[in-house]
């Protein structure tokens, strides 16, 4: 089985607002988005616990016609808070670059 960041030219994650993450997968090509974007590892049931939150509170946003797919969530403290470790949110996409795909 392929992992994510075989299938992807980019994996990225970012603030999306300041309570909030988006995290993007650029797939190579629309074959590869068609095959692996809905899989079952990248469904907010798998993807809520890998970040500490439900699955009804991940966002699932397949963009096909760009190859992409963005997952948003909430981040565990507003950005910028006194225990706040990634500012940026730059750091988060890192838990899922080796899932591997169905």
């Amino acid at each position: 089985m392929p992992r994510l960041e075989e299938v992807c030219s980019l994996i990225r994650s970012k603030n999306a607002g300041p309570f909030m993450i988006t995290v993007d997968m650029f797939f190579h090509d629309l074959e590869a988005f068609d095959r692996y974007a809905h899989s079952k590892v990248l469904q907010p049931e798998s993807i809520g616990p890998l970040f500490g939150v439900r699955p009804d509170q991940v966002g699932f946003y397949p963009v096909r016609n760009l190859h992409v797919l963005k997952i948003s969530y909430p981040r565990s403290d507003p950005q910028g808070g006194m225990i706040e470790r990634d500012l940026h949110g730059g750091q988060q996409f890192a838990r899922i670059v080796d899932l591997e795909l169905l």
